[in-house]
């Protein structure tokens, strides 16, 4: 069997003809990669959609945090639904954008938009966790319902920000002559873009989950057996007024409070602290090579493969896949609802 380099992947899509005609055949491998793309558009819109749908059915999760989560799943649902089919179109026609310049504005706007949203949404949910675990006591229902309204806001404010700035002249998205169509190269704006965008949300999810793991470590540390000493004298009180008299003795026992078990909240904690943990190292796996691509390539003139572009590109779409699963699986209340929901469709 001939060995698959990984640059093949999507050379076939990739590479457009020189002579310009954009109607090729396909080889078994370019149609089966395009064939589990599209599979992966569809099971991401539709996985994301039932989350919408179960958040909006269930009284329950009309509050915090699942407010968080259906955030994440509308900006996820419209990668899915927006964003990913036109760059599969793209794929087809050899990364070669034939759909003209305003088509090409609203996907590149709505590419930046969505994406940089999920990225945030994920940050959001992690803060919420951590302030939940480190301060529940002062992250109280109404604090946490005004904290998590305000960076909802302020992820599609900075999102809006990030995605219209090339629409006023910050860059050029489309070439006619060449029919691309791509993310601003202006190397102010990639700096711009990439930092806010990535690697300001990815240093806040990795400092976020770094004092989680502290805290959980000093929880597991302090969780001893405390134990107050009997003392060694006896106490003898009369009551001397009347007769008769009456004498008793009062001796002072051990009282030992055992922790060896886990409490309901710190079991709570735990499976969120993991949640969040493997939440924020898919992420980062998804996206940390296509944003290193976008940064080197404008500032260092590097030339990165068509195809490895293609295989950075949709391993970043696929977090908007692995969001929802991610997040429903260490929570039972989705897992019941889901049952619930599909029990009573039949």
């Amino acid at each position: 069997m001939p060995h698959l380099n990984v640059t093949t992947l999507f050379s076939n899509i990739s590479n457009g003809p020189e002579s310009g005609n954009l109607y090729r055949p396909f080889s078994v491998f370019s149609v089966l990669t395009l064939t589990l793309l599209a599979m992966l558009v569809v099971a991401t819109f539709v996985w994301n959609l039932l989350v919408l749908v179960t958040i909006l059915r269930v009284r329950t999760f009309h509050r915090v945090p699942h407010n968080l989560v259906a955030s994440m799943a509308i900006s996820d649902v419209m990668v899915a639904g927006l964003v990913m089919p036109l760059s599969l179109v793209r794929e087809l026609y050899g990364r070669r954008w034939i759909l003209g310049r305003i088509l090409c504005q609203v996907w590149i706007s709505c590419d930046v938009l969505c994406c940089t949203a999920s990225i945030w949404n994920v940050t959001a949910i992690a803060l919420d966790r951590y302030w939940s675990i480190t301060r529940h006591l002062e992250y109280t229902l109404k604090t946490r319902k005004r904290i998590s309204n305000v960076m909802i806001g302020l992820t599609w404010l900075l999102s809006s920000v990030i995605s219209l700035s090339p629409l006023f002249g910050w860059g050029e998205t489309y070439s006619e002559e060449a029919l691309a169509c791509q993310v601003s190269q202006e190397p102010s704006y990639t700096v711009f873009s990439t930092f806010g965008a990535f690697y300001l949300p990815l240093c806040v999810v990795l400092f976020v989950y770094w004092k989680i793991y502290k805290a959980a470590k000093f929880r597991i540390g302090s969780r001893k057996t405390n134990t107050i000493m009997p003392m060694s004298e006896v106490i003898e009180v009369k009551e001397a007024s009347q007769q008769p008299q009456m004498a008793f003795t009062v001796r002072h026992t051990a009282v030992s409070f055992q922790t060896e078990g886990e409490t309901w909240r710190e079991q709570k904690e735990r499976r969120a602290a993991l949640m969040v943990g493997i939440l924020i190292g898919v992420f980062v796996l998804c996206w940390i090579p296509f944003f290193l691509a976008e940064l080197i390539t404008p500032l260092c003139s590097c030339d990165i493969p068509p195809a490895w572009k293609s295989v950075f590109l949709w391993l970043g779409y696929s977090n908007s896949f692995f969001n929802p699963l991610i997040y429903t699986a260490f929570n039972k209340n989705y897992n019941s609802a889901f049952r619930n929901l599909f029990s009573r469709q039949r």
